[in-house]
């Protein structure tokens, strides 16, 4: 089948979301940076032990220093803060540095609470570097994995076949390059670290709350379940919508993307209100995809923060009714600094859980992201060569089409039992009415699309059983519209041959007679041309699609209109070079003038997918059939 009439695209948010397997093939592009992610882990797990240490230190501060000094200098022994000391002398077995004693005086324990300072601000210090360090190595290595699917996609998207690149919009694959690339590289960079980061500074928080106590640990982390919950619900329903962004993004650069292709066409039918309108509304659809997505994200970061004071609340309450009940807590012994620690870990805690509930929302943006780009990898080409294929040798350019069927939807054959066979040298001219099947003889000797049944031999060879790319570099194909690159007319007409000089260069545009406006450009052969050759007529840019063709110095030659956008005094002058261009080439011709066709060896006439006559141009006008009905409707006008 010449074509996949089952691409659909536009229902990816139906499909069952394999987010594991999305994640595996994300491993495949970042594992060859695995001594930078070496080093992100290690940062990693620094600056999460800085953090993790930091409230440690502000209970000592609180039970080895302050508390001590305060007693010492509101009351002394007979101060509250005194018994509280004294009659805890367990508090002081972690402290920086020596355990207070007895005989310290209010300057001892203010240079030891001095050293607790600078422990943390040098712990706050090394958080601030990892920190920087670990984004560094992090965004390093992200931008190379995004300019390797990036290339890598555009490989892909140059190996599929032009059936692909028929049914679908060049817009929305555009935007799986551009858009979606994009979003991969900021959530599997930025966001993965601060995801990761925080689950391990949860984890460890958790950890030391344990080894400290387990009652009041289970009271801190009360929360945690609803967190979860929340987090599971709202984070997958971003999913969703993120997914269709992506998806209505595709769908705005499409519709972009063809507006301005042709902007020409809806001034020249004053359709430019239309257009708007249905800008408007593809972009309206994105509004609301990106609305719906960010209301979740929105929704779920105050409910996180709701739970977490309430958290706070929890510790809190129950540290006070300890500490005012001889600091015992279900057989835990709790003291003041303690409480400070604890209140300091569920802070640390609630705080990544924040973070993780949005940063997700954006990995689950990259990894819809990557399930677009990877369905478009995952595309298979229509055309795909044989694993024991060969290389097409040098062509004389003997062409045979036996019993050759074609559909591009399966069940609906465009070409139905052609036979037809060129030999070297030869100009077949093929017409017919719209539609017959014209065009697809001249996509299927290239092989463009596959054929369905019967077969296509070049010199005797299936083009099957040989490789796509060595038939294609012996063939020239010459549409009825010529696509010209934003590069110089030079390096447009080389784009047939790559290694051709500048002179061979020049001599292929005067055997088109594309010299003489050629010469009269402002940088002759250096100007550059826009867009699609803008600046240039249409008959000037068929010029040089014929140059490009006669520098490819092809033994097949393929002319689909070629000549429709050229005048006719344009077309009398060029005729001649066309005869040389034809000579000793096997050419086929799709013209509906009658300058073409009459010189032509056959001239095949196709209607409804057959070969309905076949002869040259004098005999099938003496026969009086179809093809002298096509003549007398169509070419009658050029003898008058």
């Amino acid at each position: 089948m010449i074509g996949h009439s089952d691409r659909m695209f536009n229902q990816e948010t139906s499909k069952p979301v394999k987010v594991s397997e999305t994640l595996k093939r994300f491993v495949k592009y970042f594992k060859p940076y695995w001594f930078q992610y070496l080093i992100v882990a290690i940062m990693m797990i620094i600056g999460t032990w800085a953090q993790v240490r930091t409230p440690e230190l502000f209970g000592q501060a609180v039970d080895c220093y302050i508390t001590p000094a305060g007693s010492q200098i509101i009351g002394g022994e007979n101060s509250p803060f005194a018994d509280l000391f004294a009659g805890d002398e367990g508090q002081t077995e972690g402290c920086t540095i020596d355990s207070p004693q007895a005989d310290w005086t209010v300057d001892d324990y203010r240079a030891g609470l001095g050293a607790v300072v600078v422990e943390i601000i040098i712990l706050m210090v090394v958080g601030a570097v990892t920190t920087g360090l670990m984004f560094f190595f992090m965004t390093w290595s992200g931008q190379h994995v995004l300019r390797t699917i990036r290339v890598k996609v555009f490989e892909h998207i140059n190996r599929l076949s032009i059936g692909f690149h028929v049914e679908s919009e060049a817009g929305d694959t555009m935007s799986r390059v551009t858009n979606d690339a994009d979003t991969i590289q900021q959530g599997m960079t930025f966001a993965l670290v601060q995801v990761l980061s925080g689950a391990i500074l949860m984890i460890w928080v958790v950890y030391n709350m344990l080894l400290s106590s387990v009652a009041y640990s289970l009271i801190s982390i009360a929360m945690v379940p609803l967190m979860a919950v929340a987090t599971l619900w709202f984070s997958n329903q971003a999913r969703k919508a993120y997914r269709q962004t992506r998806l209505e993004m595709g769908s705005v650069n499409a519709e972009l993307q063809e507006s301005i292709a042709g902007v020409r066409e809806s001034q020249a039918f004053s359709r430019e209100d239309e257009n708007i309108s249905s800008f408007m509304e593809t972009n309206a659809a994105n509004r609301d995809a990106n609305i719906k997505a960010v209301a979740y994200t929105s929704a779920l970061a105050p409910t996180l923060e709701a739970l977490g004071y309430v958290g706070l609340m929890l510790v809190t309450v129950a540290g006070g009714w300890a500490l005012l009940n001889g600091g015992e807590l279900f057989g835990t012994t709790i003291s003041f600094g303690l409480m400070i620690t604890f209140i300091a870990y569920v802070q640390q805690f609630n705080r990544p859980v924040q973070q993780i509930s949005v940063l997700w929302t954006q990995i689950q943006s990259a990894i819809a992201g990557g399930e677009r780009i990877f369905s478009l990898l995952d595309e298979v080409p229509d055309v795909q060569d044989k694993e024991d294929a060969t290389v097409l040798p040098k062509i004389e350019g003997l062409v045979e089409l036996e019993d050759v069927w074609a559909e591009y939807v399966e069940g609906e054959p465009v070409l139905k039992g052609i036979n037809l066979t060129a030999k070297p040298g030869q100009t077949v001219a093929i017409v017919g009415p719209t539609g017959a099947g014209k065009t697809t003889i001249a996509n299927l000797i290239p092989r463009f699309y596959d054929i369905t049944g019967g077969s296509l031999k070049i010199d005797g060879h299936d083009v099957r059983d040989v490789t796509a790319a060595s038939i294609r570099s012996q063939i020239a194909v010459v549409l009825q519209d010529s696509f010209l690159f934003s590069d110089t007319v030079m390096e447009n007409i080389r784009f047939g041959r790559p290694d051709a000089t500048d002179e061979e260069v020049i001599a292929a545009a005067k055997l088109a007679h594309a010299d003489s406006f050629v010469d009269n450009l402002p940088d002759g052969y250096q100007t550059e041309l826009g867009e699609r050759g803008s600046g240039l007529s249409a008959g000037q840019r068929q010029l040089l699609a014929i140059a490009r063709a006669a520098l490819a110095e092809p033994q097949i030659l393929i002319l689909d209109e070629a000549t429709s956008s050229v005048d006719t005094r344009t077309e009398r002058l060029i005729q001649a070079a066309l005869e040389q261009l034809l000579a000793g080439r096997t050419s086929f011709v799709i013209a509906h003038r009658l300058s073409t066709i009459r010189s032509a060896d056959q001239v095949i006439v196709i209607d409804d997918g057959k070969i309905v006559e076949r002869g040259d141009h004098e005999t099938l006008l003496a026969a009086k059939g179809f093809y002298y009905d096509l003549y007398m409707s169509q070419f009658r006008r050029e003898i008058d």
